[in-house]
């Protein structure tokens, strides 16, 4: 940058600096998923996503905590399906017409899981600049804080992005199963 404002003369140092502001205000684009959950419209980031199928043919595995729903058979693979509803601390959610399973990739170190969420209804893919995106409230959200990434100003109404490696830390999500297995021990006993 110094050489174009060398070689621009004088007063080239503010054009310089000006062009470098410019680009640096420029605000980045992102692709998200929005969907349906309890009343709410919720985000996650596209490339997080892998398909969405139909809600069905799902095998319930007994001992689980209430919010996996079961496992699904995808091209051979075991893929465990999340109630998001469930796993924000509301009633399990019901299955409808619309209902359908987004599954996503999540990281836990160098592996990488696909998991699937369950949600009411798949809306569309939006494209947000991180310019209409504020940061997560600290209180008052119907869940936990840490969940979310940010919230998307749409068509003047909200839609909460989800930081889905949160929601769906395989390493929380097996401790919760632990606590609720010896709970499920202990009341036996």
């Amino acid at each position: 940058m110094g050489q174009v404002a060398q070689q621009a003369g004088p007063g080239g140092k503010a054009a310089a600096s000006k062009a470098a502001i410019a680009l640096a205000s420029v605000a980045e684009i992102a692709q998200y998923l929005t969907f349906q959950l309890s009343g709410e419209m919720y985000a996650v980031g596209i490339l997080n996503v892998k398909e969405i199928i139909e809600y069905g043919q799902l095998t319930e595995i007994p001992m689980m905590p209430a919010f996996i729903r079961g496992v699904i058979n995808l091209r051979g693979s075991v893929v465990p399906v999340v109630d998001l509803a469930a796993r924000f601390g509301h009633a399990q959610s019901e299955v409808g017409k619309r209902t359908c399973i987004v599954i996503v990739e999540v990281s836990q170190g160098d592996d990488k899981h696909d998991l699937g969420i369950m949600v009411d209804a798949v809306s569309e893919v939006l494209e947000v600049s991180s310019a209409d995106i504020e940061p997560a409230p600290a209180f008052g959200a119907k869940i936990r804080a840490d969940f979310i990434d940010g919230m998307a100003k749409i068509n003047a109404r909200f839609v909460i992005i989800l930081d889905i490696q949160k929601v769906l830390s395989v390493d929380e999500m097996a401790a919760l199963a632990s606590v609720s297995e010896t709970g499920a021990a202990t009341a036996a006993a």
